[in-house]
């Protein structure tokens, strides 16, 4: 069955939802063949190179939402630095130290609903900076609309970045503060001033394999051109702090699921990566993902730019 529903994809055609929550239910030892198909499917559409990017948390904390994931929000009593927005200066020597190493992306990401106004005319400049150094500057502010989307365009902004978390059954019952809805529309508004698209989700707070394949199809029905796949790691403090670590094959299940609904898009391994895998790290490649996030993360740690740029290097893989 996993054989026959490459095929399908490699000859151009979609698989179904039916078809996603079989692949949902594969199990050892049936899930390495699952793993070697999404690979062949990764190599058909995205070909032998891998995409890095990196983000600096340019402020952090006092957030007044109430993500039950996140360490910032404003029911989390995590134990975090909290700071305004970062001067110039600091973001475009993050930047520079990113492109030395390799990376082509840089992010530049801020806690709360939205950036206010002035805080994004400062980050503009940062994003013509960040272009002018060679980067493809990123963002993720918040739940931005029509003329504050068009301003970062202007300057330089090629993608924004703004996840769904998850299904929208489920996406009550890890926010409040802000609607399904309220995303939906930031999505659209990027799209709507030209603006490269970043979507995805968490994983492991509690979602049934049904709610990561109805935001995976939903995914697909926006026509997002990257899509971040984290891991919940449990923050002590966060409401979610006692919930159990996802299973590595569960994880790299997901990877594998999203490929095979998603097959030409980026598919972009971000937080959680390496508490969540561990020594089963190196086999990101091998279930499907294409890229990854490096560096430290928001509240986490991540991996190294030279210990990320080995591990493509050994896959044969090029950046």
């Amino acid at each position: 069955m996993i054989k026959q529903l490459e095929v399908k994809i490699l000859n151009g055609n979609s698989i179904s939802r039916e078809d996603a929550s079989y692949i949902s239910e594969v199990s050892v030892p049936d899930i390495f063949e699952l793993f070697i198909s999404a690979n062949k499917i990764r190599n058909h559409f995205i070909g032998n190179r891998a995409e890095l990017c990196s983000i600096i948390n340019a402020k952090s904390g006092a957030c007044p939402e109430d993500c039950s994931f996140c360490a910032q929000s404003s029911k989390s009593g995590a134990e975090i630095n909290v700071y305004s927005l970062l001067d110039k200066k600091t973001v475009i020597q993050k930047a520079k130290e990113a492109k030395q190493s390799g990376i082509k992306r840089f992010s530049i990401v801020t806690s709360g609903r939205k950036v206010s106004k002035k805080d994004l005319l400062a980050i503009a400049e940062m994003i013509s900076e960040i272009r002018d150094a060679g980067l493809l500057p990123c963002a993720s502010l918040g739940l931005l609309r029509g003329k504050d989307l068009s301003l970062l365009k202007s300057a330089g902004l090629e993608r924004y970045h703004h996840n769904l978390e998850t299904s929208e059954r489920f996406f009550p019952k890890i926010c409040t503060t802000h609607s399904y809805a309220d995303k939906l529309k930031t999505v659209d508004a990027s799209k709507s001033a030209g603006l490269s698209i970043c979507s995805g989700g968490i994983f492991g707070m509690g979602e049934t394999w049904r709610d990561r394949i109805d935001m995976a199809f939903l995914l697909k029905e926006l026509d997002v051109d990257s899509v971040p796949i984290n891991f919940l790691i449990p923050i002590k403090g966060t409401s979610l702090e006692n919930r159990d670590f996802l299973h590595p094959f569960d994880a790299l299940k997901i990877l594998s699921l999203y490929r095979f609904i998603l097959p030409q898009k980026r598919i972009r391994i971000c937080g959680g990566r390496f508490q969540i895998l561990n020594e089963f790290n190196s086999m990101v490649f091998f279930a499907g993902a294409d890229s990854l996030l490096t560096g430290n993360y928001l509240t986490t740690t991540g991996r190294s730019y030279e210990d990320d740029l080995r591990l493509i290097k050994s896959y044969g893989l090029t950046t």
